[in-house]
């Protein structure tokens, strides 16, 4: 491991004046870090299923080289070596690589594993998606970096005008009270910063756990009894349906009274990616069978 590093300082340090003149792409990341190429990527790594994701969207997907694990959209980023998951990555197989870009999620990934990257001369880029448009730009200033802008933009635009298609159609939809359950033991749900919070409202719903501070709190049974949503949802397979079944258990629930019980397709609202605008017309689509129930 040792040896590598040397390795990898003595190439950096061979290109260090070269890299200070660079003239390529710049952007900003999440860090509001510059983050500046002499020219396009052309190795890139992923540290997240969703930036995996975003990168193919943004026409990079051929310049990937390695992802972190559970990278399974689209399906050809299953076939692509994996270097490790959030908990723990494999930094001498990223060197080993020799990337000109990773690409990290703030939310998942170490900084202080990733800051030994930095100081190779290693460009990482950090992504953290809070709104619609976040996922938008992202697209954008990836598609920049690995040297397609105008593929990036074209697909950034498209994104948001579905966004602001949905919108604009449930603009005046009566608002339901929503619980979006995303773990079960413990119990775990969405504050109004995240973007899952965020599709629920562009639907007219309004999420009773919004106002708390955590982005993921835990909560508990007797607290969604107390707020008496009127839909719960969560998202999964088949097998998963069963967190929505124990629900019955109490049956002066109002989603429960009314049969609001739904479970929404995996992945399409979980990922921060242009997929999102997909599971934000389904979910906006469950609230109005929900609403027809009530």
């Amino acid at each position: 491991m040792r040896h590598l590093w040397l390795a990898a300082l003595c190439v950096l340090s061979l290109l260090a004046p070269s890299l200070a003149q660079a003239q390529g792409p710049c952007v900003r990341d999440a860090l509001n870090q510059k983050v500046c190429l002499a020219e396009p990527a052309q190795r890139i790594v992923s540290l997240s299923p969703g930036a995996t994701e975003l990168l193919f969207s943004a026409g990079a997907g051929e310049k990937v080289v390695a992802v972190s694990a559970w990278s399974d959209y689209p399906p050809e980023a299953e076939n692509l070596p994996q270097v490790g998951d959030s908990n723990r990555l494999d930094l001498e197989a990223i060197v080993s690589l020799a990337p000109d870009l990773v690409v990290a999620w703030v939310d998942g990934n170490s900084r202080s594993q990733l800051e030994r990257l930095s100081d190779l001369g290693i460009s990482v880029f950090w992504l953290a998606p809070r709104t619609f448009d976040d996922i938008a730009a992202a697209v954008s200033d990836l598609a920049l970096l690995t040297g397609s802008p105008d593929l990036g933009n074209e697909r950034a635009e498209a994104f948001r005008a579905e966004i602001v298609k949905l919108k604009a159609q449930y603009a005046d939809a009566r608002p339901v009270k929503v619980f979006y359950q995303i773990w079960d033991q413990p119990l775990m749900t969405v504050n109004r910063d995240e973007l899952i919070s965020k599709a629920i409202t562009l639907c007219g719903g309004v999420n009773v756990f919004g106002g708390l501070p955590r982005l993921v709190p835990r909560i508990s049974r007797e607290a969604v009894l107390e707020a008496n949503p009127e839909v719960i949802i969560t998202a999964g397979s088949s097998d998963d349906r069963q967190w929505l079944e124990a629900w019955r258990e109490f049956p002066g629930l109002a989603a429960v009274a009314a049969g609001n019980l739904f479970l929404e397709p995996p992945d399409l609202l979980a990922r921060p990616t242009l997929r999102m605008a997909e599971g934000a017309m389904h979910l906006c689509q469950t609230l109005e069978q929900a609403r027809a129930n009530l």
